[in-house]
């Protein structure tokens, strides 16, 4: 039996990660960044937020992330979209990111994502 290859995640803030966002698909491949609000042992789901945005995560195959409220995390997984049109992520990497610049990080995000533009724009017109 072939193993599918895994995908990798799509580099997206939270405020991106909305019902009519182009991210907002079953299965889509997102790498998301975010203070961690709350977490249940007996569930092993965290929420993470944004600014006034905010994500589940499904961290059940995760090993060795000791979670702390608070922190920064980062995580790369699917996204699995219930019936109620919400929206959690299938974690399957976490990692503090407590010592990451996020003004830095979201700048980059903002740089890569002109960046991709410019370039898509240039092949449309080649």
């Amino acid at each position: 039996m072939a193993s599918l290859p895994i995908k990798h995640g799509i580099l997206i803030g939270l405020q991106d990660l909305d019902p009519s966002s182009p991210f907002f698909t079953e299965g889509t491949s997102l790498r998301v960044i975010g203070k961690l609000q709350e977490y249940c042992v007996d569930t092993a789901v965290a929420v993470i937020v944004d600014g006034n945005v905010s994500l589940r995560i499904d961290t059940q195959h995760l090993r060795d992330v000791h979670f702390r409220l608070g922190s920064f995390y980062q995580f790369i997984g699917e996204l699995v979209i219930q019936p109620d049109n919400n929206a959690i992520l299938q974690a399957r990497v976490g990692r503090n990111v407590d010592g990451l610049d996020l003004n830095l990080y979201n700048q980059s995000l903002q740089l890569r994502r002109q960046f991709e533009a410019d370039h898509m724009s240039r092949h449309k017109t080649t």
